[in-house]
């Protein structure tokens, strides 16, 4: 597949940038204008979210065969859809005749999409089918027009724990080596099946903030434990920054974030819930919540699964979307809807405690008097992890990559 961002003009690299790639006592953090100048979300758009894999919806939002939503990465209008043999399938939202948005609003159809203006359709794999007229009146074919290389312009995706992902230049290593790193890191954890075992939640599984800050705030902050004492005192109870390490992509640069030896929430609030088949008996406190770049951020616990995905609307403003799946039919059961509404409250004060520290941080991002700041060099390694792989995508690929010390990733 051809690049459709290889035209693009690279934006200015701000300065400064080069001192992120420094050791992490040595370091400065991202300058204040990656996260305040409206214009470098576009850089940020074709840099680094249209180059790698990005969350960009749930598959359990179409459930139905012929069921079709419109949604949008960064302005760029996109449809998913459920196909007659239940894929989703990803496409721009574009008629291929004169550029008209195809759905404007999610609809479940038999035969196809349908263009409003010209009413040229295409079936649920993306195929142009009809051209009503096009050759006059009555005349539904053209000389020299060749619908097969017509039809709807697929993005490469894939669907991973419910996670609609994308691949937006098409260039991409595949998915599969993608996730393959977060895949090895927790199959100690919940095996080689954990996430066949997974079912969605409903809507006691579901919760969307509106939070006026840039999206990578939101990454950097879940990247870390260490705000915990005085952002959650609640969590901190039964999770203590004491209790908590430091996890790292060890192969590569996919991942960066948190785990914890003592997760003791189901006793405290007393939710029992079913648990993955191959998590260890021995290990049922622990949990690891991982930022996977660019914009999911993952929590996995030996009774449940969630993922925050992060909607970046503006360089000030994004949406979060959390999503929580359980372990097995019997867990989405009635049965167990008031354990299911416990954790879920239990983590919206989490999420909402944290919205007010992103939010005083872009704030922050305003005053000329901030220089990207510093890094604890053992509390904030994985925040740096994030600085250093924003700020690889923004130089180019001949950028250095400054070495994390081994010895500081096992706090």
């Amino acid at each position: 597949m051809s690049d459709p961002f290889n035209t693009a003009q690279k934006g200015a690299i701000p300065e400064g940038i080069e001192n992120v790639l420094r050791d992490t006592a040595h370091a400065n953090g991202l300058p204040n204008s990656v996260y305040t100048d409206p214009e470098f979300l576009r850089t940020e758009r074709e840099q680094v979210f249209a180059r790698t894999w990005t969350a960009l919806g749930f598959a359990s939002d179409i459930q139905e065969n012929g069921e079709v939503h419109p949604t949008h990465l960064l302005g760029i209008p996109l449809i998913t859809l459920r196909d007659r043999q239940g894929q989703v399938r990803v496409f721009h939202n574009v008629c291929s005749h004169r550029g008209r948005q195809l759905v404007d609003q999610p609809m479940k159809v038999e035969a196809g999409l349908r263009c409003p203006y010209h009413s040229w359709h295409y079936g649920l794999d993306g195929t142009l089918k009809g051209t009503p007229h096009i050759g006059g009146m009555n005349c539904h074919s053209c000389e020299g027009f060749d619908k097969s290389q017509h039809g709807l312009k697929a993005v490469r995706s894939a669907v991973w724990c419910d996670i609609i992902f994308v691949n937006l230049d098409g260039q991409a290593e595949s998915f599969e080596a993608y996730i393959e790193p977060v895949m090895k890191r927790w199959e100690s954890f919940w095996g080689r099946t954990g996430p066949e075992e997974l079912r969605p939640a409903a809507g006691d599984g579901q919760l969307t903030l509106d939070v006026q800050s840039n999206w990578k705030l939101a990454v950097e902050n879940y990247c870390e434990s260490y705000h915990l004492p005085w952002v959650h005192p609640a969590l901190n109870s039964y999770s203590r920054l004491e209790d908590h390490y430091i996890v790292l992509d060890e192969d590569g640069e996919s991942f960066a974030g948190q785990g914890t030896r003592v997760y003791n929430l189901a006793e405290v609030a007393g939710i029992t819930m079913p648990k993955f088949s191959q998590w260890p008996k021995e290990r049922e406190q622990e949990a690891e919540y991982l930022s996977l770049y660019p914009n999911a951020l993952l929590g996995l616990q030996a009774d449940h699964f969630f993922v925050v995905l992060l909607e970046p609307l503006s360089e000030h403003h994004t949406r979060e979307h959390l999503r929580i799946s359980y372990v097995g039919d019997a867990a989405v059961d009635d049965e167990h809807a008031a354990a299911r509404e416990s954790q879920l409250q239990a983590w919206k004060t989490v999420f909402e405690e944290d919205v007010t520290m992103v939010e005083g941080m872009q704030r922050g991002r305003a005053s000329p008097g901030y220089k990207g700041g510093v890094f604890s060099p053992v509390q904030d390694i994985p925040t740096h992890h994030f600085h250093q792989w924003v700020a690889r995508r923004l130089i180019g690929d001949g950028a250095h990559r400054t070495e994390t010390p081994r010895e500081a990733a096992s706090v």
